[in-house]
């Protein structure tokens, strides 16, 4: 669904990507790794639209991003910020509703109303639809922007797109395992998730993709499996990553050694 081809992206005259390469599918999972200051958020800034290449190209659903309308984009696919700013006592409803103003023909109407419940309904957050916005939690602020996604893209994923910039970030595990769970949730169900990670045992749990950056620079993309090995993952952090495995399930995870 989407597609980039030898990106590059200038701020304040420093080049902060080169040369980049990068693919996300329907149906799976797709994660952005990389130390701090490797590029992950300008990458995905990019595959939104909100930074423009200074090289390269992207495609979103065949066509070059920029022969798509900010309205156009909006209805297919959503993106979740790190953190929101939003600090006025709006409802949750309200919150979520935000999502439906790329579908909106003179003002909401019922189907809007029952997208933003059904929303609710998936992140489960549904009881909490006449809650005062600033008395949430982080996690239950957190559960309500990708429920706002959810209304935005609409019910059915296929054709989808959902980007997502480290959404587990300040969240306790509970949180996190919830709102990775929703993301794969909706790429199994035909939709397309571009998430950006720092923990290397997140992205090995629900990644079906990776694509590791290191300054700037494509170090690997590929098959989580194939991809997140410990000489890769090493290289890109710059400090000794090892695996292990769960003896219970035999599950990878990964551990820093000094």
């Amino acid at each position: 669904m989407i597609k980039a081809r030898g990106v590059g992206v200038e701020r304040s005259g420093r080049l902060v990507l080169s040369g980049v390469d990068f693919s996300a599918r329907h149906g799976e999972v797709t994660v952005i790794l990389g130390s701090n200051g490797a590029g992950k958020s300008t990458l995905l800034r990019t595959l939104t639209g909100d930074l423009k290449c200074s090289s390269g190209s992207v495609v979103f659903a065949g066509r070059r991003l920029e022969a798509w309308s900010v309205a156009e984009l909006a209805r297919i696919r959503a993106v979740v910020p790190q953190s929101s700013a939003l600090n006025f006592p709006f409802q949750v409803l309200e919150v979520v509703l935000q999502g439906r103003a790329p579908h909106l023909e003179g003002g909401e109407r019922m189907l809007d109303e029952a997208e933003a419940m059904q929303a609710l309904r998936i992140v489960g957050m549904e009881d909490y639809a006449g809650r005062d916005y600033t008395t949430l939690s982080g996690g239950e602020r957190q559960r309500v922007h990708v429920a706002r996604a959810f209304a935005q893209i609409g019910a059915d994923p296929v054709g989808r797109c959902l980007l997502l910039d480290e959404p587990t970030a300040n969240l306790d595990l509970k949180y996190q395992h919830e709102i990775l769970r929703l993301v794969a949730m909706f790429a199994r169900a035909g939709g397309c998730a571009v998430v950006v990670l720092h923990d290397l045992n997140l992205a090995v749990r629900y990644a079906d993709r990776v694509v590791i950056l290191k300054c700037g620079h494509l170090l690997a993309a590929g098959d989580a499996g194939a991809a997140m090995i410990p000489e890769m993952l090493s290289a890109a952090y710059g400090i000794p990553v090892f695996e292990s495995t769960l003896p219970t399930t035999g599950g990878r995870f990964f551990v820093v050694r000094e």
